[in-house]
């Protein structure tokens, strides 16, 4: 009977050690993510972020939405604190800007310049920023999902290179921020194949005019 009792709690161990591990190993890092859009999201967001990928999945799983993610990791980045932080305190109900003024931000941080005053979901946010003079943009209050649209704009339009204001137009036309990514990126690919395409063909041509100088030429 003791040597039966002290296999069962053995084995009650063993089986304890390894389950968390498999847990911390099966966090669902892409695998419950089956739409490769969102992956694409992910992966852009662990490049300009600078984070691991398993991070970005951690925040998600921790409740944070999918465009909302960027803010958490703006915000960690720019005043060096874990994102664990910034979630602990979104999910406890505080809103974005209190978290910005709570660790001394201004609104300052997610203006990005455009050529043109845009329309919504944009022009509330624009509007701040125009009516203000820059030195007074720390009084500017926005709303939770002006913060979220000018950080994405802010993460989009960098990442890839790609203009605000095409971003914005096509976050105008309903488009959320992982279609929008997804969308670029695969502008962005298309063109990198199609020059990379046409580099293959000039050292082809290159090539064979080479052979054919070759064959031109008579030995004397």
């Amino acid at each position: 009977m003791r040597l039966t009792l002290i296999l069962f709690t053995l084995v009650a161990i063993f089986i304890g050690a390894i389950i968390p591990q498999a847990d911390a190993t099966n966090v669902n890092i892409g695998v419950s993510i089956g739409d490769e859009s969102l992956k694409g999201f992910y992966f852009a967001l662990e490049d300009y972020y600078r984070v691991p990928y398993r991070e970005v999945i951690v925040i998600k799983e921790r409740g944070i939405p999918h465009e909302e993610i960027p803010v958490v990791l703006s915000i960690a980045g720019r005043v060096r604190v874990a994102p664990s932080l910034i979630i602990d305190m979104r999910l406890r109900g505080r809103t974005w800007m209190d978290i910005v003024l709570h660790f001394g931000l201004s609104p300052e941080i997610f203006y990005v310049p455009v050529r043109v005053i845009p329309g919504p979901p944009y022009g509330k946010a624009y509007g701040y920023y125009k009516k203000w003079p820059k030195h007074e943009w720390k009084k500017i209050v926005l709303a939770d999902d002006d913060i979220v649209n000018m950080v994405n704009l802010k993460f989009v339009s960098e990442h890839y290179g790609y203009s605000p204001d095409e971003v914005i137009k096509m976050r105008g036309k309903g488009k959320n921020f992982v279609e929008i990514n997804d969308e670029i990126r695969k502008k962005k690919k298309e063109k990198h194949e199609k020059i990379e395409k046409q580099e293959k063909i000039k050292r082809h041509e290159k090539q064979e005019k080479e052979k054919s100088k070759g064959k031109g030429k008579k030995d004397y």
